[in-house]
């Protein structure tokens, strides 16, 4: 092999040696079953020996030390590939519920539905309730951002309207233990279960905009009543199947957006890649740009209409706040989907 493309290929292979060994030193500093002590040798011994190897790279023996390498990074992942999410343990009271639902004919039945009612973050009354919804009532789907870190990240909520004005609003959360919160890079490395959450509009939402102060917008989506009823019956089978078998979130690849995208293609939806899909923030440019929301004034009109937070607090979480917050809210125009 000419020096030139050797020399190349030792980059490349360099490169990716150092992107393994990061990654493997997270996975066993966030999910080594020791001690903190304990987890810090062992991640700090592993990223040696990948600086080792990324050195050794350089000299003539590259190949016994990559080979060293991979038999140990496929020990690792024997290791990572063992390790499965927890069904049963001390979880917050806001997550420790996982709904699940049973159709038959146009009743669908909904066992641990949420219903907080939250006087702060730590002070709230806890409710979970069974409910029958006829889904042959199902009529909307609206879109909710709660965004709690700037313009970029927001929490997606996706709230389904029947016919008389109920709402009912799915959130896909972390299922965090009490004390603990959200990391998204803990979340990169099986830190926590993902958790389907049903409930009433005034705790999911509410909690948000009037509790923990968050900005919160609604979008309200081009989408038929069958289309509605569709993505409703995904999130019912996504918590089934979430309730016989745990699954991770993780924060780039399973999470409050990825898993509604996965759900909402199964449901027929055309949903492309598009990197607005992970950094959600701008979930609302995407659903602008194709047409998904109402496009009859620009999108920072819209934008500042579809913010609830001085309608939901005037409010104050009341029997009628899905009423409340969607005042002034418009349609999007009754033209098809680009």
């Amino acid at each position: 092999m000419p020096r030139p493309m050797a020399i190349v290929l030792i980059l490349l292979v360099a490169v990716i040696v150092a992107a393994l060994t990061a990654w493997s030193s997270l996975a066993l500093w966030y999910r080594l079953p020791l001690p903190d002590g304990g987890r810090a040798i062992g991640t700090g011994v592993f990223l040696v020996y990948g600086l080792f190897t990324v050195a050794a790279l350089a000299s003539r023996q590259r190949i016994r030390a990559l080979v060293s390498f991979s038999i140990v990074f496929v020990l690792v992942l024997f290791w990572w590939n063992s390790i499965k999410p927890e069904a049963d343990a001390a979880w917050a009271p806001d997550v420790a519920r996982q709904v699940t639902g049973r159709v038959e004919g146009n009743l669908l039945t909904l066992t641990d539905v949420r219903d907080f009612e939250w006087r702060s973050n730590s002070d709230f009354t806890e409710r979970w309730t069974t409910r029958t919804y006829d889904v042959s009532k199902v009529r909307t789907v609206d879109l909710f951002m709660s965004y709690w870190a700037g313009p970029k990240i927001a929490h997606v909520i996706f709230s389904f309207g029947f016919e008389g004005g109920e709402q009912l609003a799915w959130s896909i959360e972390v299922r965090h233990k009490v004390g603990g919160g959200f990391s998204p890079l803990a979340d990169l490395f099986k830190n926590d279960p993902l958790v389907v959450v049903a409930a009433d509009e005034r705790d999911v939402v509410g909690v948000r905009s009037n509790v923990r102060g968050e900005d919160v917008q609604i979008y309200r989506l081009r989408a038929s009543p069958e289309q509605s009823r569709n993505l409703l019956l995904e999130y019912v089978a996504e918590a089934n199947a979430l309730a016989r078998t745990p699954q991770f979130y993780n924060s780039i690849t399973t999470n409050c957006t990825t898993t509604v995208a996965k759900l909402m293609r199964i449901a027929g939806d055309k949903v492309p890649f598009d990197w607005r899909l992970i950094v959600n923030g701008y979930l609302p440019d995407y659903a602008y740009d194709r047409g998904a929301i109402d496009t009859s004034m620009p999108l920072v009109r819209l934008r500042e209409i579809a913010k609830i937070d001085v309608r939901a607090r005037a409010d104050g979480l009341s029997p009628d706040f899905s009423k409340a917050i969607r005042l002034g809210v418009p349609f999007p125009v009754a033209v098809a989907r680009p």
